[in-house]
């Protein structure tokens, strides 16, 4: 197995792969993205990089013979006039400004680039840990009844042609009707949306669930750095934003805390649902 570089930001599934790779035996090196990446991570092997310190970066992976490296996790866009780059930051910032006014994941692209041009091997978080994609059907007990298919369809429908101005990866429809998009505020915050500010009128609710929220990647997406994720908190909110079942694309979405996001789903009722990607 390649020794993988960990580049991390913050949130669950860094901590996921980090842990995967202690089990399976992989070498590992965890690069700590500063103000983001969690403390659970300072137990692997590892060194802290600041967010625009892309030498450094390179030069600590390399040091700790690493051939593969995986970035993931959570990371807001920055101010780029507070940044504090390194000399190879600085060299690539003007072209990750320019990036930037495209989009997230034409930002994304300029990063990997400078790691692949250093001779890594770009792994995704769904390369690095397998085990967390979603596959075909049903993850728990609960499927989709045939009054949902509608909104299935329709609500991946809406998520990939947002995906394609690379505006989000989530929609929720009810009843055909498109209550929400996901934007910058992420999935979480657009669940919370739903359940505070939609009238139960047009919308499920505890006791008496509809409509589904879909996630899919961005055309121009690159999965390797930003697979759509659900967790945990993903089906606590949806449950309160009255949702029936949460779908996605198989192989094309992660599910963090598997095990506790099946037992959640199935106490609640929900369906966590994979369909074959397009």
């Amino acid at each position: 197995m390649r020794k993988l570089g960990l580049i991390a930001g913050g949130g669950a599934l860094p901590v996921e792969i980090a842990n995967h790779c202690a089990e399976v035996g992989r070498p590992l090196f965890v690069v700590r993205l500063r103000g983001f990446a969690g403390p659970e991570l300072e137990e692997f092997p590892g060194a802290e990089v600041g967010l625009a310190e892309v030498g450094k970066c390179i030069k600590v992976l390399k040091q700790a013979g690493c051939e593969a490296v995986c970035l993931v996790g959570n990371v807001s866009r920055p101010d780029f006039k507070a940044l504090k780059p390194d000399l190879r930051g600085m060299a690539i910032l003007p072209g990750v400004i320019k990036a930037a006014k495209h989009g997230d994941d034409a930002l994304l692209r300029v990063v990997l680039d400078e790691f692949a041009k250093e001779g890594f091997v770009i792994e995704g978080a769904h390369e690095a840990n397998g085990s967390l994609t979603l596959g075909i059907g049903p993850l728990g007990k609960v499927s989709p009844k045939a009054e949902h298919k509608l909104d299935i369809g329709r609500a991946l429908m809406v998520a990939r042609e947002i995906g394609k101005l690379d505006i989000g990866q989530g929609a929720i429809v009810c009843d055909g009707l498109v209550l929400a998009v996901e934007a910058q505020e992420g999935t979480d915050a657009m669940l919370r949306r739903v359940a505070h500010d939609i009238p139960t009128a047009i919308r499920g609710q505890p006791g008496a669930y509809k409509g589904v929220l879909a996630k899919a990647p961005k055309p121009i997406q690159e999965t390797k750095i930003d697979m759509p994720t659900i967790g945990v908190a993903t089906i606590q909110r949806a449950a309160a934003a009255g949702l029936a079942g949460v779908v996605g694309e198989a192989g094309r979405l992660l599910v963090l805390d598997r095990d506790q996001v099946i037992a959640l789903a199935d106490e609640l009722g929900l369906f966590v649902f994979g369909v074959e990607a397009p």
